[in-house]
């Protein structure tokens, strides 16, 4: 029996580590407010570090942190302290994309794990085994490795190895997300975690030789989608990611929202519990694969893992939603329910409950009450209280979501 792989989640801000933390994950993975490769998300002060490791290790979750960016002369001197804090901190692993910065973790952090971030571009087995050599206890392969080749790189390298990929999250149209066209664009570096997405933006034709002369070469009325990379969805192929031998299976999102960690986490979570409950028997419940459609996304497919699929949305660039997050549980007594709205909703709609580590299930919102003690037919005010009166019992941390009329 193979071993049973970590469901590792996102987490931007203190919100979603919370997330992913209730909702199932054996690890996080955050940045703190250097060498990170996310600069949008909100990330993680010295303060606020030591609190999460707190509350994750509390909880038997393990945070990494990313230490991913490749620093420049400059910016070298401040990685011993920012390594050293780390550790103080509770930090259990480092992914790391430099192997100087890999030298100096070992020197000035001993005790933290190192990864190889995705950003090294791990694609065969000796490049892992040196890896591991020299200190390594985990490496994120490239994204761009097949369920097979995974499988046979697992096979020549040494057990103690882990073995770690995306599962689940935005795609790059770069080879492991090293990407210059941000840089080249907008002046903003990918590679230093300030990527801003052009290659998903719309792209339009004009001829050389007529100034100004406009030629629509286009998918749609609305632009030509060049770059626009699908989304990675695997949560159908779980029995296929654990006999490749992987080690974690990770979701892609540091700067998505507390929803989405949740929604996906919960899946991931259940998905691979169901698959450890009957591994020959295993069929996804259907409501699994359900929610992987109930958060913000581009299409799906599976990435490299069978082959090279086409991997562009070209007749658009937006996302696909079918579901808005209307409010959270925040406390609950039989069937009333303390919540803080997120989007305007209506009494009596059906409203679709997404309980901690639970299944999802609908309730009718039957009545509401404002902090005035006043009954009210919506709930329009961002992040108001109100009571919630329904014909179930909404466990406290649920996400309420209604689906979106056609």
């Amino acid at each position: 029996m193979f071993m049973k792989p970590e469901v590792l989640s996102p987490a931007g801000d203190f919100e979603c580590l919370e997330s992913a933390v209730k909702f199932g994950a054996d690890a996080v993975f955050l940045a703190g407010k250097q060498f990170g490769m996310r600069t949008a998300s909100a990330n993680f002060d010295n303060e606020s570090l030591i609190k999460a490791c707190k509350y994750a290790h509390k909880n038997n979750v393990r945070v990494h942190l990313t230490c991913n960016t490749l620093p420049r002369t400059y910016e070298v001197d401040a990685l011993p302290e920012f390594l050293e804090f780390a550790e103080s901190a509770g930090v259990d692993a480092f992914i790391i994309a430099d192997v100087g910065v890999m030298e100096l973790a070992k020197r000035y952090a001993p005790s933290v794990a190192l990864h190889v971030s995705t950003q090294a571009g791990v694609t065969n087995h000796l490049t892992a085994n040196t890896l591991y050599n020299m200190g390594a206890s985990r490496v994120v392969l490239a994204r761009e490795l097949s369920l097979e080749e995974i499988a046979d790189l697992r096979a020549k390298t040494t057990k103690e190895l882990e073995i770690e990929t995306f599962v689940h999250g935005a795609m790059c149209v770069s080879f492991s997300g090293r990407c210059l066209i941000s840089s080249y664009m907008t002046g903003r570096d990918a590679n230093r975690g300030d990527c801003t997405q052009p290659c998903r933006w719309k792209y339009h034709l004009f001829e050389e030789n007529r100034e100004g002369q406009f030629f629509p070469v286009e998918e749609t009325d609305k632009g030509t989608f060049l770059y626009n990379s699908r989304d990675l969805c695997m949560i159908e192929h779980i029995p296929e990611l654990v006999k490749a031998g992987i080690s974690s299976l990770k979701i892609e999102g540091r700067a998505k929202s507390s929803y989405y960690t949740a929604v996906i986490t919960n899946a991931y979570r259940h998905a691979v519990d169901e698959y450890y409950k009957n591994p020959e028997g295993f069929v996804l419940p259907e409501w699994i694969k359900e929610e992987t459609d109930k958060i913000s996304h581009r299409e799906y497919n599976t990435g490299f893992y069978f082959g090279h699929e086409p991997g562009q949305v070209t007749s658009n660039g937006g996302y696909i939603r079918h579901y808005d997050v209307v409010a959270f549980c925040e406390k609950s007594s039989g069937n009333t329910a303390l919540i803080t709205q997120r989007n305007k909703f209506y009494k009596g709609d059906t409203l679709d409950v997404l309980p901690p580590g639970g299944v999802p299930f609908n309730t009718i919102c039957e009545k509401l009450i404002n902090k005035n003690g006043e009954e009210v037919e919506s709930a329009p005010h961002a992040k108001e209280e109100l009571t919630l009166y329904s014909d179930k019992n909404i466990p406290e941390g649920s996400v309420l979501r209604v689906k979106k009329k056609d």
